[in-house]
């Protein structure tokens, strides 16, 4: 977090907070603002009050707020070559209960002889109960493998495969995103290894994150250090060693100042 300098901050405004985060390419993504607009655009849009003191005045406003690109910066933070890596607390969809195949020809009425989906219509169930998002894959008509894939592609952060061989030993299996480990477990643990499992890749989600950002993050002294430093990742840099025109050099350069943030961790006013 921090403010902006005089050349970053808004248009108009007398001062911008920010909190900047890094992606997973080490490049910065605004991901917040919040602008002081003193009465610039009171008096450009004639925004006016009356005064305790009975006087007309132009008022004081202000400018905030977060926006869809969180969500892209969710998918650039987290995501990998294989697609998305949802953080468990903002998965819609937390374990996504598969059907692998039925063990036989489906019924005319849709039923499976030998109870797979019903196992697995009661797994879902169950973790629903227990306040986990579900979501719920059936379609044994498409091959399994392609089903997979697309699970992977978005980003669930857990998979529970329920198959007739599985099954038979009072076994499903569980699939975690985050590493792509697979393990059995007995049918009636898989809800309690589920929450296990949401909990503990949250954790390692946050903990990868803030461990890249601090690895690619480095104190320098100059401009030229900063301006280098910024190649791949960012640069902590003092303000008296970069100033106005060293700003306008970095950015011709293609850095940007992200912000302003004191030594002692509190923000400035730019």
């Amino acid at each position: 977090v921090g403010c902006k300098t005089g050349r970053e901050r808004f248009a108009g405004a007398t001062n911008t907070y920010t909190l900047e985060g890094m992606m997973g390419d080490g490049k910065a993504l605004q991901m917040g603002t919040s602008h002081e607009l003193g009465q610039n655009f009171a008096r450009a849009f004639d925004i006016t009050y009356t005064s305790a003191a009975g006087g007309v005045e132009h008022a004081w406003t202000t400018s905030w707020g977060t926006s869809t690109r969180m969500v892209g910066g969710m998918i650039m933070t987290h995501g990998d070559d294989n697609g998305l890596r949802v953080p468990p607390k903002l998965a819609p969809v937390q374990a996504h209960v598969m059907v692998v195949k039925t063990g036989g020809a489906r019924e005319a009425d849709g039923e499976a002889g030998n109870g797979v989906i019903e196992a697995a219509a009661k797994l879902r169930d169950e973790l629903r109960d227990a306040g986990v998002r579900v979501g719920f894959d059936d379609r044994v008509d498409i091959p399994f493998g392609r089903r997979a894939v697309d699970a992977e592609l978005k980003g669930y952060p857990v998979r529970l495969e329920v198959g007739p061989r599985d099954l038979n030993a009072g076994n499903v299996v569980l699939v975690r995103r985050l590493d792509g480990s697979k393990r059995p477990v007995p049918l009636a643990e898989a809800p309690p290894a589920v929450l296990a499992s949401l909990q503990a890749d949250q954790q390692a989600l946050y903990d990868e994150a803030l461990t890249l950002r601090e690895r690619r993050t480095v104190a320098v002294r100059t401009l030229e250090e900063a301006i280098e430093a910024a190649a791949t990742g960012w640069a902590r840099v003092p303000w008296s060693a970069v100033g106005i025109e060293g700003e306008a050099a970095a950015n011709g350069a293609g850095v940007t100042v992200r912000c302003l943030v004191r030594e002692d961790g509190s923000v400035p006013e730019s």
